[in-house]
């Protein structure tokens, strides 16, 4: 007795690579979006900063008006919250869970696992982008300068931050991750040159500024406030950052 061969729908086995990474993209994008503390963190403290230093004249920033200074180091701090801070506490507890060793399991490889983390930052950044220029126009903020040099220093500075915050979260336990990236996230807002000009730390100015959100804002705030062309060292010490946080992220990430 013989039996055909059936024909299954759908056909089983793993979807196509792309739109594996794709689906995962989405789902850790929708995750962190209905994280309360996640969003603190993305959304309400960069928007807050903006509004409230931009309103009230707390801190004096030099000439000009308040926002347009404190516009650029508000989005380098977004991508900071995001990139970093976020992702290192969001990533430590993936692993603490099991979840990632889960995942490490499944026909998604490694790699896409983090080419899809990767791509939730970005389209959140993106978002973010959006708010927090749409309330500096409001504020009477006037950027100048050349789009692609700020879209070139928001994605290095994303790889610089990533890569620490992967690091961080793939080498320590996740309640240490929590208080780490908390206490970074508060001491490169306060001595990174977000809010407060970096000629306001004295003889400690030039070493804060090879910190990435120090360079990240800086670049940001030559091109946007000041007109600029590309500011090629705070690009390189970001591009420095970057290129040693995700090969040390690479080589010491553990996954268990």
């Amino acid at each position: 007795m013989t039996t055909a061969t059936g024909t299954y729908s759908p056909r089983p086995g793993a979807a196509p690579l792309p739109r594996m990474i794709a689906a995962q993209a989405a789902l850790e994008t929708r995750m962190l979006l209905r994280n309360g503390e996640q969003l603190l963190l993305t959304v309400v403290i960069p928007t807050l900063l903006l509004v409230l230093f931009s309103s009230v004249d707390i801190v004096d920033t030099g000439s000009g008006r308040s926002v347009d200074f404190l516009a650029p180091g508000v989005l380098a701090l977004a991508v900071m919250s995001t990139a970093f801070t976020g992702q290192a506490i969001a990533t430590g507890f993936e692993r603490r869970y099991g979840v990632l060793k889960r995942l490490a399991a499944s026909p998604l490889p490694r790699w896409g696992l983090m080419t899809a983390k990767t791509a939730s930052v970005l389209v959140t950044e993106v978002l973010q982008v959006i708010l927090l220029t749409a309330i500096a126009f409001a504020l009477g903020w006037s950027p100048h300068g050349n789009p692609f040099a700020v879209l070139l220093l928001l994605v290095v500075g994303t790889a610089a931050f990533s890569g620490l915050g992967l690091l961080m979260a793939g080498t320590l336990k996740a309640e240490a991750t929590l208080a780490a990236a908390n206490l970074v996230f508060l001491l490169l807002l306060v001595g990174g040159g977000v809010i407060v000009p970096l000629d306001r730390f004295g003889g400690a100015e030039h070493a804060l500024a090879l910190l990435p959100v120090s360079a990240l804002s800086d670049g940001l705030r030559d091109v946007l406030q000041h007109g600029s062309g590309m500011p090629w060292a705070d690009l390189g010490i970001l591009a420095v950052w970057a290129a040693v946080a995700l090969g040390a992220a690479g080589r010491f990430f553990r996954w268990e």
